[in-house]
């Protein structure tokens, strides 16, 4: 199985379960399960994660140039399926237009031209027509998705203390 890491994920690992600076295992597994194919994130995600001057851009820019793959001409040609569902579907015209210019939308096309597990911590929006949300978008295109915990349990993740 191969993921595709929502921005959120870094985020709420950093600063609250998964501390850079006390539980580096959870980065060292993200670095060595990308190397091995597994799990991915996507060039937008990373601009919105470099946004913040912290030690997330830092260790993006010293260890995960890799997660971030690149939106080319295969993902590119999903937009329209994106793009298409959202606007059949009842959201408001504002919703649409931000899910179109964020992140989310471009994980979802690569999810889709890729066939990856997207990753994240949002939940449905369950109708509103307010926010297009991660999971609405995947099951209205049929993808999978799970939460970080999900995903860690699934390919056993382990975390162990060692000696000091």
């Amino acid at each position: 199985m191969t993921y595709l890491l929502d921005a959120n994920v870094f985020i709420q690992a950093k600063n609250l379960h998964y501390g850079l600076d006390f539980c580096p295992a959870f980065w060292d597994w993200l670095i060595d399960n990308n190397r091995e194919g597994r799990v991915f994130s996507i060039d937008k995600v990373a601009d919105e994660l470099s946004a913040g001057a912290d030690e997330l851009n830092d260790w993006m820019r010293e260890k995960g140039n890799d997660l971030f793959l690149e939106t080319d001409h295969d993902i590119a040609a999903r937009f329209s399926t994106v793009s298409e569902w959202a606007m059949s579907q009842r959201y408001e015209p504002a919703a649409i237009s931000t899910f179109l210019k964020a992140a989310d939308y471009y994980l979802i096309a690569h999810a889709l031209a890729n066939a990856y597990i997207v990753v994240t911590h949002e939940v449905s929006a369950k109708g509103s027509t307010k926010k297009i949300k991660i999971p609405d978008a995947c099951i209205g295109l049929g993808l999978k998705f799970m939460t970080p915990y999900a995903m860690l349990r699934r390919e056993q993740a382990r975390f162990v203390l060692g000696t000091i």
